[in-house]
């Protein structure tokens, strides 16, 4: 039952998150947010550190996770379909379709991580959802267009739901073991998920340029 609810609770805590994202103005401003209590829920956003139903380690890395994501959806809301698909040149890619590679990114960092199968070893209703969103490029911008927010917010929600499901099954042994095989050289699950952390920091940077030249 406890792992019932802890369930239930993660999937409140997505939802809200994404509607609050949605709303109209209010995360336009840098301005100081207000101080929320100290805790250890996940819904305590500006509380990096070990959280409730997550080993001490892997709830620090969920801290780092849902508060960037909180960060780079600021300049997506309230974009309509028409700014999604924009693009600053034929090269670029549009922010409708980088929101789909971090959906992509985080799933096949799932499968590869979670189930400990070899990087680019997907099952094809993986690879037919996310490939092309993964490679960006030509292929997206001739197929990812055309979708609302929403679209976008669905793929990014289901993604992250069941990341905070199978971490809440890990501890920090498994956080902190070494894939001596990486391409990178030796790096331990904690590195491969931040990661995506950061990968998400640096799109972010890119959604901010790109609204400011949306006319």
């Amino acid at each position: 039952m406890e792992q019932k609810n802890n369930a239930v609770d993660r999937r409140k805590f997505i939802k809200q998150a994404s509607m609050a994202t949605l709303a109209s103005g209010a995360f336009l401003s840098w301005n100081t947010p207000p101080l929320e209590p100290t805790g250890s829920s996940l819904n305590d956003r500006n509380i990096v550190g070990p959280k409730d139903g997550f080993s001490p380690q892997v709830g620090t890395l969920v801290s780092m996770m849902n508060w960037m994501r909180y960060v780079i959806l600021m300049p997506v809301q309230g974009m309509s379909t028409k700014d999604l698909d924009y693009l600053v040149d034929d090269k670029a890619n549009s922010i409708g379709a980088m929101l789909y590679h971090l959906a992509a990114t985080e799933r096949f960092y799932q499968i590869h991580t979670f189930e400990n199968r070899a990087w680019g070893d997907w099952d094809p209703a993986d690879a037919e959802e996310f490939g092309v969103a993964m490679g960006l490029g030509d292929a997206a911008r001739a197929s990812i267009k055309g979708n609302p927010l929403e679209f976008y917010m669905e793929k990014l929600d289901r993604v992250r739901e069941y990341s905070l499901a199978e971490l809440a099954k890990r501890d920090d042994d498994w956080l902190m073991s070494v894939d001596q095989d990486w391409p990178w050289g030796p790096t331990n699950n904690y590195c491969k998920w931040f990661h995506v952390v950061e990968h998400e920091s640096n799109h972010n940077g890119q959604f901010k340029f790109i609204r400011s030249r949306i006319s």
